[in-house]
């Protein structure tokens, strides 16, 4: 937890400043800019790694499509939720303004109609080509975000995606229950590993759009604590989240040596990039490194998980194990 004195978030707007620009600007069509499609990939990435960790050999195709495609559109509903539920908040932001919705160029009515019809067909596919399992863990994701963190937790702790960020470390559960019908103590690492990267990652975007935060009154941590607390969090996420990934030695069931050797670099260059910040907590571009970074670290992450966890991976855990000195753990070498 952080330890720093309150200070209560100013509601009122401040002076025009330049925003940071977080990514090039790209004119969506309107149903499509609300179902936030630029979060998907990487929530569909840690679905495949949560098939991997948990799936004993190659899964067929066809529940490989309806998994991924099933969780896209739950995803997609849970933006456009996200949108409506925000809608008039979105319009007091300079960086949101001129969304679909605030700008008009999207129908409240139109919206909420998308809204229904990508849940349903998520839950209908998921449901039929893969299990009811799969498809309660992709509804529970959905809810978690428009409820739990976008209706609750958001506008009233600076805390909130410290638990709000459990919608995002649902997928591997959603990638687990398909694989294998039910959850294992794999899945759960990679739900834990997600959790804990989750503050990190969104507080440096938070850092970089703290004025917006700070004019709407919405209590993210750098408004309500200030910079050099949020980046010392930071820091502490950043241990959590490597100290977690090295506990993937022992919670794959197999491949774990590769995966803890092939994370190493990903792992120092995480913590390189925060302790820049926290040396350098006024300065974007250090924020925005590591915003960028995070990203890539967790792809990253899913790519070795998928690479630990192929045949190969697993006869070269079997020959590291037939020259492993005797009395010593094995690692996850099996």
């Amino acid at each position: 937890m952080v330890s720093a004195p309150l200070q209560q978030p100013v509601l009122g707007p401040e002076p025009s400043v330049a925003r940071p620009s977080i990514r090039p600007s790209v004119v969506l069509p309107p149903w499509l800019e609300v179902a936030k499609p630029r979060l998907i990939p990487l929530l569909l990435a840690t679905t495949l790694a949560g098939m991997a960790v948990s799936a004993d050999g190659w899964l067929d195709a066809a529940t490989i499509t309806c998994a991924l495609v099933g969780g896209a559109l739950a995803s997609a509903a849970a933006g456009v939720l996200n949108c409506l539920w925000e809608q008039e908040l979105d319009g007091r932001m300079q960086r949101t303004s001129r969304r679909a919705l605030p700008s008009g160029r999207l129908a409240q009515r139109q919206a909420f109609g998308l809204a229904i019809g990508l849940t349903a067909l998520s839950v209908l596919i998921l449901v039929v080509g893969v299990n009811p399992l799969a498809a309660s863990l992709s509804l529970l994701g959905l809810c978690s975000y428009v409820l739990l963190y976008t209706a609750l937790l958001k506008p009233r702790t600076s805390q909130n995606i410290v638990v709000g960020g459990v919608a995002g470390a649902i997928p591997p559960l959603v990638g687990a229950a398909a694989a294998t019908g039910h959850l294992g103590w794999a899945s759960w690492w990679l739900f834990s590993l997600v959790m804990v990267w989750t503050p990190a990652h969104f507080w440096a975007l938070a850092l970089l759009l703290k004025d917006d935060y700070r004019s709407v009154g919405i209590p993210m941590l750098p408004v309500v604590k200030g910079v050099v607390v949020t980046a010392r969090a930071i820091r502490h996420y950043a241990y959590a989240t490597v100290a977690m990934s090295v506990l993937g030695l022992w919670a794959l069931p197999s491949g774990g040596a590769l995966f803890a050797l092939l994370v190493l670099p990903f792992n120092a260059r995480l913590l390189q990039l925060t302790s820049r910040l926290a040396d350098q907590p006024e300065d974007p571009q250090a924020a925005r490194a590591l915003f960028r970074w995070s990203i890539l670290y967790l792809f990253g992450i899913c790519l070795l998980l998928l690479l630990a966890r192929t045949p190969q991976a697993g006869v070269l855990g079997s020959q590291l194990m037939a020259s492993w000195p005797p009395g010593l753990p094995t690692l996850g070498l099996r």
